[in-house]
């Protein structure tokens, strides 16, 4: 009878299973807190903010290039009002254009879900994309991630073709001081917004 095989059939130790269970743990939660899934996800909002505003300013520069007779404003608050993204009645609505340094500005936000994204200048960039010749470039306007109280986009206009469209910043990454720093680079007058338009300091 042959026993040569059967020195060798060893398995593994219960010590040696648990230590190896405790490398893993111990290694999983290393790369949770490096991860931060948290702050991942706001660098994900973040960023889509960032290209929400893109493709705002590019749309609203193509209607003033594109539209003979621009309009950039509504008729109701006009010049003199700063445009949210969120539904009215969503949040208190007080000093929320306070994102902006001009005096006199009111807030104007959309009424009812229906209406606040619409493209026509009922929606909450008062702005009638459908008149451009090679059509709207976007099926609705975009809303922020959360579009709350705290974290939504602001619109504001002057008589003189110029506008400015804000965003609040929430992640590390993108505020100022981040290591994509979005704030304080951005060529406006706030430091708690990121601001994109042809002029940063409304």
């Amino acid at each position: 009878m042959n026993h040569y095989g059967d020195k060798f059939k060893k398995g593994f130790t219960l010590i040696e299973l648990l230590v190896v269970i405790a490398i893993i743990a111990v290694l999983a939660v290393v790369v949770v807190l490096t991860l931060n899934p948290a702050e991942l996800l706001k660098q994900s909002r973040d960023s889509g903010r960032l290209s929400d505003l893109s493709t705002l300013k590019t749309a609203v520069s193509l209607y003033l290039t594109d539209v003979l007779n621009p309009n950039l404003a509504s008729s109701t608050p006009g010049y003199t009002g700063c445009y949210l993204s969120f539904i009215s009645g969503n949040a208190t609505t007080t000093a929320k254009c306070g994102v902006f340094v001009g005096g006199g500005t009111t807030v104007n936000a959309s009424t009812t879900s229906l209406l606040y994204r619409k493209v026509d200048s009922t929606g909450w960039v008062p702005v009638n994309f459908s008149q451009l010749s090679a059509g709207t470039p976007f099926g609705s306007l975009p809303a922020d991630p959360l579009n709350n109280a705290a974290y939504y986009y602001a619109y504001v206009a002057t008589a003189t073709s110029t506008f400015e469209i804000d965003a609040f910043i929430e992640s590390k990454k993108y505020n100022a001081s981040g290591t994509a720093d979005a704030v304080s680079t951005d060529g406006g007058d706030s430091t708690s917004t990121y601001e994109t338009g042809n002029n940063l300091k409304l």
